[in-house]
C-alpha cells in the first residue's frame, strides 16, 4: 500500500512521484486565492535528471510519498567530482556526486557519520546529523571594542562554506554549525 501525502503536507525535503518521475520539494508556498481555493507554488528537483522545475498544485491534491531506505554511512574523501562513503554494515565504497548531495557537500568532513537514502537500489539523497563541528579558516580579524552581542561578520569555513558568525569567532576556531539552516550555533568546545 503506497503512503499518500497531500499538498498541505509538503516540506523541504519530501520525496514524492509524479509524473513516473521521482520529484524532492526543495521549496514550498502557500497562496490563498481571492475566492478561489488555495494553490500551493512549489520548487521541486527530478532526482533523476537532477533538473529543477516550479509548478503550482491545487491545495489538497494527493501524491504518493517515496518511501525509501536508510543506509549508515561514513563519509572518507573527496575524489574529483565524486564524494566517497562507506557503507558501516558491509564497508563497501559508494561515490555519489555533487547533484545527488546538493549542499549536504557544505558540510561533509572526513569521518562523518550520515543517513543515505536509497529507493529501489539508488541513492537518492543524504540526511546530516543536525549540527556538524567545522574549523573556521577565514574571517576579518575582531577589534577592540567589538562586542558579543554586536552584529556579526563572514566566516569560510573548512568545506567552502560562508556564514555569518559572531565578531569573537577567529580563524582557527571550530564551530557548531546547524546543517538545516547554516547558521552559526556555538563555538565548539575545546
Amino acid at each position: 500500500m503506497a503512503q499518500v501525502v497531500d499538498t498541505t503536507d509538503f516540506y523541504s525535503g519530501l520525496k514524492i512521484k509524479w509524473q513516473s518521475a521521482i520529484w524532492e520539494v526543495i521549496d514550498y508556498q502557500h497562496h490563498k486565492m481571492g475566492r478561489g481555493g488555495a494553490v500551493i507554488k512549489t520548487k521541486l528537483k527530478n532526482l533523476d535528471t537532477g533538473s529543477i522545475i516550479e509548478n503550482s498544485f491545487r491545495s489538497g491534491e494527493k501524491f504518493e510519498r517515496v518511501i525509501y531506505d536508510e543506509k549508515n554511512a561514513q563519509f572518507i574523501f573527496q575524489d574529483g567530482e565524486h564524494y566517497v562513503f562507506m557503507d558501516m554494515e558491509s564497508y563497501d565504497q559508494i561515490y555519489l556526486s555533487s547533484d545527488v548531495l546538493a549542499s549536504a557537500t557544505n558540510y561533509l568532513t572526513d569521518n562523518l557519520e550520515v543517513m543515505l537514502e536509497v529507493y529501489e537500489g539508488k541513492v537518492v539523497g543524504v540526511e546530516l546529523p543536525k549540527s556538524v563541528e567545522l574549523k573556521v579558516v577565514d574571517t576579518p580579524p575582531s577589534f577592540k571594542g567589538d562586542t558579543v552581542s554586536g552584529g556579526g561578520k563572514p566566516a569560510t569555513l573548512e568545506t567552502g562554506l560562508t556564514i555569518t558568525v559572531p565578531m569573537f569567532v577567529n580563524v582557527g576556531d571550530s564551530i557548531i554549525v546547524d546543517t538545516r539552516t547554516g547558521a552559526y550555533l556555538e563555538r565548539a568546545k575545546k
